[in-house]
């Protein structure tokens, strides 16, 4: 009740200072303030600050986009993230895509899932909006329960003349499930995009299109196989950008000279390296101007509420079974006994056949060279370093010297053999205490 009434008092003293502010009679030169800019005051030659104009044009607005929750999810951040959200109080939220954990075919695992992440969503304090991602639509029973539950699996919406694309990545049309009802590929139908190029051809006074998806598909070798090509095409001459997850990793692309944005997690699998990894929890805030959108990535732990005391949640992640044990590990790249800088180093092991599974070369774990060429690895955290063994070593120098992943094709710095753990030359054997090093000469 105390706080109703002191809420009540600052609303009657701030009304108060509104009216005593209109009623200032001007003295010399000093000029009331134009009403309608949205602040009052009394302006005077002199004045402590630099405009009255509020930035508040009424076709601004500001939306949110969270990016993936699952895929080795960590438990109690999404449904942080829906509180901050709360906080800052945008208009709608959008999202790209593996809401649940997915990946079975059990029905009663799927209703789980669905009524554990719609009870997290349910506190939003705006529209939420569902994008499907594989995690979502892994196979024809999650297809055939999404139908059931949400309808449909792409659509659009406008507001405020901005125009919104829900795509589907994981489009089952003509995309038939193997043996196991799992979808084989990920892409764009044909029917998705006519209907979206029939939503432009209809939709008249459109200042801007966004668009919203799982997986980045124009990173893919066959644009015309996955369905891009053709979608891309229809938005030529449009003004949009395009948002995206899967990855677990940041990263912006540059397409027709548009902005692709492949956002990093919302509590998906990630060892949090940071921003030169692309590698944090993050919610992206988008104010919509006339000009188009202002983007920033809020990172989760960043928003705080008024008083700063974080209140915990009950949202379970993932248990990871028969984890790699790293002990910690650093090291040093050369190259003719110089410092190598902005190499993405990968750890990989030979992993014998069994019975149900071929031999194969898997991936450890990686890190990036440091302007004296040092590096620490980091398996399952970051930097946390390396399980002990025998290892294949590869190196990947990209021109802008950052971390590379190998999502994306780019151009490798150094001579290619050294990018494929299956033929490097390069071998370590690490022991917990030792440093590791390697050295290169030049070809």
């Amino acid at each position: 009740m105390k706080r109703v009434l002191l809420a009540a008092g600052v609303l009657a003293i701030l009304a108060a200072a509104v009216v005593v502010s209109q009623a200032v009679p001007t003295q010399g030169d000093a000029k009331p303030a134009d009403a309608t800019a949205g602040i009052i005051a009394t302006s005077e030659d002199k004045n402590p600050w630099t405009g009255l104009k509020a930035n508040a044009d009424p076709d601004s607005f500001q939306f949110a986009v969270v990016s993936d929750r699952t895929g080795g999810n960590r438990g109690k951040i999404f449904t942080r993230a829906v509180e901050r959200l709360n906080l800052l109080q945008p208009e709608f939220v959008l999202s790209v895509g593996d809401l649940i954990q997915g990946y079975s075919t059990k029905q009663e695992q799927i209703e789980a899932e669905w009524k554990e992440f719609n009870g997290i969503t349910a506190k939003f304090e705006m529209p939420f909006f569902y994008v499907p991602g594989n995690h979502d639509l892994t196979n024809s029973v999650q297809n055939d329960d999404w139908k059931a539950r949400f309808g449909r699996k792409f659509y659009h919406f406008v507001y405020k003349g901005v125009l919104f694309f829900a795509v589907n990545s994981e489009d089952e049309d003509a995309n038939e499930p193997d043996e196991k009802k799992k979808y084989k590929a990920s892409y764009v139908s044909a029917k998705q995009t006519e209907y979206f190029k029939k939503v432009l051809e209809e939709t008249k006074g459109i200042r801007w299109v966004n668009v919203f998806l799982h997986k980045p598909l124009w990173t893919a070798s066959d644009l015309e196989k996955n369905g891009w090509a053709a979608f891309e095409k229809v938005l030529e001459g449009r003004q949009y950008s395009v948002f995206c997850g899967h990855v677990h990793r940041f990263q912006k692309f540059t397409r027709n000279g548009m902005n692709y944005y492949q956002l990093a997690t919302t509590g998906g699998g990630s060892r949090l390296r940071g921003v030169e990894y692309g590698e944090f929890d993050h919610i992206t805030w988008i104010t919509m101007k006339k000009g188009g959108p202002i983007i920033s990535h809020v990172m989760l732990d960043g928003i705080l509420p008024e008083d700063t005391i974080q209140k915990d949640n009950n949202e379970p992640g993932v248990v990871v079974r028969n984890p790699p044990k790293p002990v910690p590990a650093s090291g040093q790249l050369l190259m003719d006994g110089k410092p190598l800088a902005g190499v993405t180093v990968g750890f990989f092991r030979k992993v014998a056949a069994t019975d149900t599974a071929p031999a194969r070369t898997q991936y450890v774990a990686d890190a990036l060279t440091n302007s004296e060429g040092k590096f620490t690895p980091s398996t399952l955290k970051a930097f946390d370093g390396l399980p002990e063994g025998d290892f294949a070593v590869t190196l990947f120098q990209t021109e802008n010297g950052k971390y590379y992943s190998g999502e994306t094709k780019e151009k490798n710095l150094l001579p290619e053999k050294y990018a494929d753990a299956k033929v490097s030359p390069l071998k370590v054997t690490f022991k917990a205490g030792e440093s590791i090093l390697i050295q290169l000469a030049k070809e």
